[in-house]
């Protein structure tokens, strides 16, 4: 999926391009035997996986830059999406939910040239018990701000997920492969402006998320007695 921010904003950085090069690696060390060969094949498998599924800030190219990048961060109020049915808050009632879960960013200009910024964002979605049907289209934005300041640009974004049946989380990938910023003048670094990145949240949400309130999987189940404890009828 490919989407741009032109003030300007983004691409899906696709996670098998991340891990092209373990193979290859593995393939040129080295090996004793087949034993060797066959660790080494795991072990490549492994880092595959890893990088895919398990590592949020997977390495974006380097991009060249003639200064400090500007700061990229996701909005706490906004970094998560959950929604509950009637508007009551307990587990039973979670219906579909959403964390950005790791950003990983990188920038390049020189002489007059705008700054361009590429952000590559790991989603984690899921089902909860109180949610309908098995898609749901979740919508983030991305705006570029001066620093400690207003907003220059904003846009937002559709990110349609499907669940399998009987599925209940999901890891989505998505890329913001140019963001442009305008320079006024060669003296303009990137470290006067900021990206930000969050969840289209209701007040009710941003109200949650900044409360840092959270459910246990097991949140709502009754706690078991320990062994030997006296029961109350």
């Amino acid at each position: 999926m490919r989407r741009s921010l032109n003030i300007g904003l983004i691409a899906l950085f696709a996670a098998s391009s991340l891990a092209a090069a373990s193979p290859a690696m593995a393939q040129g060390r080295p090996s004793g035997g087949d034993a060797d060969r066959r660790a080494e094949e795991e072990a490549a498998k492994k880092k595959k996986r890893d990088q895919e599924w398990n590592q949020p800030t997977a390495p974006l190219p380097q991009l060249r830059n003639a200064g400090p990048c500007p700061y990229v961060k996701v909005l706490y109020d906004a970094g998560r999406f959950i929604e509950f049915k009637d508007g009551k808050e307990s587990a039973a009632t979670v219906g579909w939910t959403g964390e950005i879960q790791g950003v990983s960013a990188g920038c390049e200009y020189k002489d007059a040239e705008p700054i361009k910024v590429q952000v590559e964002l790991l989603f984690a979605m899921g089902r909860g018990p109180a949610a309908l049907g098995q898609g749901k289209t979740y919508r983030y934005w991305v705006a570029v701000t001066s620093r400690n300041q207003s907003v220059i640009a904003k846009e937002y974004f559709d990110l349609p997920v499907t669940f399998a049946a009987g599925e209940d989380r999901v890891f989505v990938r998505d890329t913001i492969a140019n963001i442009t910023i305008p320079r006024a003048t060669l003296d303009t670094s990137g470290a006067n402006f900021e990206v930000l990145i969050g969840f289209d949240v209701t007040p009710q949400m941003a109200a949650f998320n900044r409360d840092g309130k959270r459910f246990r999987v097991n949140a709502g189940a009754a706690p078991t007695a320990p062994a030997g404890a006296p029961t109350t009828p």
